[in-house]
């Protein structure tokens, strides 16, 4: 699994255009899996750790809401950046991703990362 994951981040940075991190994160724990940030001072777990707060509190929205829909994505868009949370089918875990708005295709961008997610999927 770790080889996968590994392989997962360093191939979501050589093709994601404006790459900046990656975090694949356990919802339950907030454990992080696997992390990577190409920018030394962009801690990619620390990221996902607080992002973890939004994915559950969207959760918990739907829940109130009696809604019967699950989160697939959650997009935040900075002034230069843009984050990309992706959540398992399961609801197991999910994946953080930050590029570089200048420089990302965002729909290539959530393609790839919905094709990833996909193959976590199989291997978790």
């Amino acid at each position: 699994m770790s080889d996968f994951l590994t392989n997962f981040v360093e191939d979501l940075k050589e093709n994601v255009a404006g790459f900046i991190a990656v975090a694949v994160t356990e919802i339950k724990t907030g454990m992080s899996y696997k992390a990577l940030s190409v920018d030394p001072s962009f801690d990619a777990e620390l990221a996902a750790a607080y992002n973890l707060e939004v994915v559950k509190a969207k959760m918990s929205t739907i829940k109130a809401l009696n809604l019967n829909e699950e989160v697939e994505d959650i997009m935040i868009t900075l002034t230069n950046q843009i984050h990309i949370i992706s959540v398992s089918t399961s609801g197991e875990y999910f994946i953080y991703l930050a590029v570089d708005s200048t420089k990302a295709n965002l729909g290539l961008t959530r393609a790839i990362l919905k094709k990833y997610s996909r193959e976590i999927e199989s291997k978790l």
